[in-house]
């Protein structure tokens, strides 16, 4: 399968250049969404071989992966996109987990699971997350035991079937609740990730409002 990797960047030109190096190391290509960063985002990214598209102005998470999704399917030669963060936190060598998965089993998205060994996340993150992965399961009536990671395998085909709207970071419960509505096959593989006390721009009570207003939003 011809995989690519999608990364929604803010700012991060400390460490987006280094995450595509590795990548690029690999062999997958890497697309770049520049959500109206301020600094050197676009440059650092493209002197790795990134291919990026620049918004004017912050957009938000959705918005940006929504504009990648977009530019993967009208480019019509990828069969899955890899999701995965700018800032370092998602291990890049754990790429290979998705794409095992995807040649083993053939599941229809492939969500990263951080929850079996959480070290370092800070403890307001991980209870929301927990929380939240409770309830988001049992609406998805599917396991899902980390369902805010934004590291994970999408194929290509559940794209184009699915109508996202969300533009922050409720995107990730979204695309769980929607592609699960259409019957999508939804696992988990897991995964790393590097907390070293950097700036997230996750805010767990103003998320956790987006969440609940998506939740009403959609029984609708």
């Amino acid at each position: 399968m011809n995989v690519c990797v999608l990364i929604p960047s803010y700012n991060e030109e400390l460490t987006i250049g280094g995450v595509v190096k590795r990548i690029k190391d690999m062999g997958l290509e890497v697309i770049i969404v520049d959500d109206g960063s301020t600094d050197k985002t676009e440059e650092a990214a493209s002197k790795y071989g990134a291919l990026v598209l620049r918004n004017i102005k912050n957009m938000g998470k959705g918005a940006a992966l929504r504009e990648g999704f977009d530019f993967i399917l009208k480019a019509a030669k990828y069969d899955a996109v890899i999701v995965m963060d700018a800032d370092g936190q998602h291990n890049p060598d754990d790429i290979g987990k998705f794409v095992s998965r995807l040649a083993d089993h053939g599941d229809d998205i492939i969500v990263g699971n951080r929850m079996a060994h959480p070290k370092n996340m800070p403890f307001v993150r991980l209870a929301t997350n927990r929380f939240m992965s409770y309830l988001l399961s049992a609406i998805c009536k599917q396991e899902i035991p980390d369902t805010q990671c934004g590291f994970k395998l999408i194929k290509c085909k559940v794209l184009k079937e699915l109508r996202l709207e969300a533009n922050n970071f409720d995107f990730d419960s979204e695309i769980l609740i929607t592609a699960s509505r259409r019957h999508f096959k939804i696992a988990s593989v897991p995964v790393d990730t590097i907390y070293t006390g950097e700036l997230s721009y996750i805010n767990p009570l103003k998320d956790t409002l987006r969440f609940i207003r998506l939740l009403l939003k959609m029984r609708k």
